[in-house]
């Protein structure tokens, strides 16, 4: 019973950091626009520079909780980082300038790069069968998350825009005292690993890790696959309204879908796939059908058939947890919070610049004195780089990545 409740606490731990970013997007222009006394334009700008603060700290900050978890426990860093994030979340729905704001994305964005810590203690009391089924927990809870969160958020939203900063406070409190009385503590003398400063950051941590046969080239593997990924919640919004003219209400049930499917595959059919299927056929099954799905949202015009696709789509997330279970694998008991920190800032770094990117290939595919007008081209751009990550990893290498085999 324990187990069970510590599991489930970890599982509420990562839907309250997807929930915790998700409530607050429904009200963000409405506090932005009070507090920098703005139009919208200007508020918008504000609410990007928040964004990428928040995702930097991410990237900087998970191998510290990595490595931190690594000396000191998994238990206690999980423990104050909710905590932190409890108090950010009252402060951010008190705040009346925008600067304290930007601070409470660079405290929020440290405490919510947790995600390396969860997924260590995952590893910790997981076996090498079950490893990658458990870690498609990590994106069930986004994808629970990403749907409860604007939901929550923009309901709570119509009693007053600062509401759901309490309401997401409260939340992180609950689980606090949840975790209290039944997280158990996975790191033992056996493999607690001294904490160094000099390896707890994302170079240092990058310097240890290249040392394991293969790792920097599932590493790259990884970033590329998660920049591509990012195609969805960094273009979906514009690309269905300039394709299907659809109005918020139909994106927000589109997206909603995409969430709740991809919790469904990552939390329950990732576990039968990875049985049949091994992890590295799953990776490679996982590209073609990106790739397959890439290609066919970059040309489509119909908006039922987009809509009907959108929840099929999310099976090409099976992709993320297969990966991680191989580059657990490969990874000491005493590596695995920092080894899940380097797969978090990578992550993060895929967040930083995936918008930049592909939001820009959209705008010069859309604009109204462009060459063509197409859409879609953000999509068949990420299938273009997913053919290129498939290629990296079916390639064989010495002491690294072969062809997929079974591992049932």
């Amino acid at each position: 019973m324990n187990s069970r409740l510590a599991f489930v606490f970890i599982i509420s731990t990562l839907t309250i950091d997807a929930m915790g970013i998700g409530l607050i997007i429904p009200v963000m222009p409405d506090l932005l626009q009070e507090i920098s006394g703005g139009d919208l334009g200007n508020a918008a700008i504000w609410g990007g520079l928040l964004a990428s603060t928040f995702a930097v700290m991410q990237f900087l900050f998970g191998p510290t909780l990595g490595s931190l978890s690594d000396h000191f426990g998994r238990r206690p860093v999980l423990l104050v980082s909710l905590l932190v994030m409890a108090v950010d979340f009252i402060v951010m729905g008190l705040a009346h300038s925008i600067w304290l704001l930007v601070a409470t994305r660079i405290i929020g964005g440290v405490a919510a790069a947790t995600q390396s810590t969860a997924a260590a203690f995952i590893s910790d009391i997981s076996t090498p069968k079950n490893r990658s089924a458990n870690f498609g927990i990590l994106g069930a809870s986004f994808g629970v998350g990403f749907v409860l969160g604007p939901l929550m958020g923009g309901l709570l939203g119509e009693y007053g825009f600062r509401i759901p900063f309490f309401a997401a406070a409260g939340l992180a409190t609950c689980n606090l005292i949840l975790g209290y009385f039944v997280l158990p503590e996975t790191v033992t003398n056996k493999i607690r690993r001294p904490f160094d400063i000099k390896r707890s950051n994302p170079l240092g941590a990058l310097k240890q890790i290249q040392k394991i046969s293969g790792m920097a080239r599932f590493l790259i593997v990884f970033f590329l696959f998660k920049f591509a990924f990012f195609v969805y919640p960094a273009v979906w919004v514009y690309y269905a309204k300039a394709q299907f003219n659809w109005d918020p209400g139909m994106i927000g049930i589109s997206l909603a879908s995409f969430g709740f499917s991809v919790a469904v595959v990552e939390g329950i059919l990732i576990r039968y796939i990875l049985y049949w299927l091994g992890e590295r056929r799953t990776v490679v099954i996982g590209f073609l059908f990106n790739i397959f799905i890439f290609i066919l949202l970059g040309f489509i015009t119909s908006g039922f058939w987009a809509l009907l696709l959108t929840p099929i789509s999310a099976l090409g997330s099976i992709v993320t947890p297969a990966i991680r279970g191989i580059i657990s694998s490969k990874a000491k008991p005493n590596q695995q919070g920092e080894v899940h920190g380097i797969i978090a800032s990578t992550e993060s770094l895929a967040i930083i610049f995936a918008p930049m990117v592909l939001t820009y290939i959209f705008y010069a595919s859309t604009r109204s004195n462009g060459a063509f007008y197409l859409p879609g081209i953000p999509f068949l751009f990420a299938a273009i780089i997913i053919s290129f990550t498939l290629t990296i990893f079916i390639t064989r290498s010495k002491g690294s990545i072969g062809m997929p085999q079974n591992t049932r």
